[in-house]
């Protein structure tokens, strides 16, 4: 009988515990991710770095992707509003979308059409006249009529218009709703208070800042007078709620950044207030050359400056705080400017110049078209060209 000899090389394998088998499985996860991110970051570094090379990279030409025709007036004005575009003249309003195609028409009679942009509603006031229109992209939402020339206009973002109303020496503020209903009337005291040089509406709605000159002191003086239609300026006489004065200053224009932030810019400096019910003076800017553009957004306070070391022009953003974000320069002179996102795009005919929140100029060259507005589209180096019968997608070439 023969007998099994043992394998002195064979070891009889003991089943892994639990926990011994949850290491196992650990370690395993852990090192297939370690090795995906190992493979990953080569491909991240170079997308990142062809973004940042193409973002930062200067352009000179562009190449015509698309284009979309449409047989108009001659006297046409345009601006973006939301995802469309508003096209507005003498005898109306229409909205576009952004293949040119009208989404729909609103006849009307202007002598001078002027244009008011809020977040969800824009307004279309005949200065001079006494007819106001607010829409907003779905079409009209109301039209309010005057008693007196409109001088200047303001929307919120819902649609509460402001107006000053002119009246010889006693001009008025008017505040409607969209429908034309006075929500607020206040005749202006010129020897108190002085002549109001610009009104902004706050995009809720809540507070009307209004700019005032008086020229019967020596030297002359502006003020920003805010009111508060809710709860804060409700014991308040006319619903005046601050006013802050400054000597020897021409106030022209207010806007708003948010809720929050008012910005009042003089023929020599910028002031920012805060608050949301009482707006108060946080920072006054003194700027030491010759203004020529204003333009904001909600992050950013920008002007095109003379620019005074050389010849040329300067393009200079603020923040909030008054801080000196970007400073570039640049030659050329342009009509039209203004700022989406993080690009200032200046143009005039079809001569364009775009330069980024970081002062990279991104674009300076020919459009081959007459623009009268330029903003950018979906895509990186893609922008859309408005020219009197023509919509252009085009994009940015070396």
């Amino acid at each position: 009988m023969m007998t099994q000899k043992k394998k002195p090389h064979l070891k009889i394998v003991k089943s892994p515990g639990v926990e011994e088998l949850k290491k196992r499985i650990k370690r395993y996860r852990k090192g297939k991710v370690q090795n995906i991110i190992s493979l990953a970051i080569p491909i991240i570094l170079a997308a990142v770095g062809t973004w940042m090379l193409m973002v930062n990279h200067p352009y000179d030409t562009i190449y015509r992707t698309a284009s979309y025709k449409s047989e108009t007036a001659d006297n046409n004005q345009y601006a973006a509003f939301k995802t469309g575009i508003i096209r507005y003249n003498k005898d109306g309003v229409a909205f576009l979308n952004r293949k040119n195609e009208e989404l729909w028409i609103q006849p009307s009679q202007f002598s001078t059409p002027v244009l008011d942009i809020g977040e969800d509603a824009f307004a279309i006031a005949d200065i001079g006249g006494n007819t106001i229109q607010v829409f907003t992209k779905e079409g009209i939402k109301g039209e309010i009529e005057t008693t007196l020339p409109i001088e200047k206009i303001s929307v919120s973002g819902q649609g509460i218009v402001s107006v000053i109303l002119k009246n010889e020496m006693s001009p008025v503020v008017m505040t409607y709703d969209a429908t034309g209903n006075i929500l607020i009337e206040n005749q202006i005291n010129v020897g108190n208070l002085g002549y109001p040089t610009a009104i902004e509406m706050s995009p809720d709605g809540t507070i009307l800042a209004v700019a005032y000159l008086e020229v019967s002191t020596v030297p002359m003086k502006s003020k920003v007078v805010c009111y508060n239609f809710g709860e804060a300026g409700k014991d308040k006489q006319n619903k005046e709620v601050s006013v802050e004065e400054y000597a020897d200053a021409l106030i022209p224009e207010l806007y708003f950044m948010g809720d929050s932030a008012l910005v009042a810019v003089s023929d020599h400096s910028f002031i920012v207030y805060e608050g949301s019910d009482i707006p108060v003076k946080k920072k006054e800017v003194q700027i030491d050359q010759e203004i020529k553009s204003v333009f904001h957004t909600d992050k950013y306070i920008g002007f095109i400056m003379l620019n005074k070391d050389k010849s040329g022009y300067e393009a200079k953003l603020y923040n909030k705080s008054g801080a000196q974000l970007m400073s570039r320069g640049f030659t050329g002179e342009y009509s039209n400017v203004q700022m989406f996102d993080d690009e200032i795009i200046m143009f005039s005919n079809s001569h364009c110049c775009v330069i980024t929140d970081t002062g990279v100029q991104r674009f300076s060259g020919d459009l081959k078209a007459d623009a009268l507005l330029v903003l950018p589209a979906a895509g990186m180096n893609k922008y859309l060209v408005m020219s009197a019968n023509e919509l252009r997608m085009v994009y940015l070439v070396k």
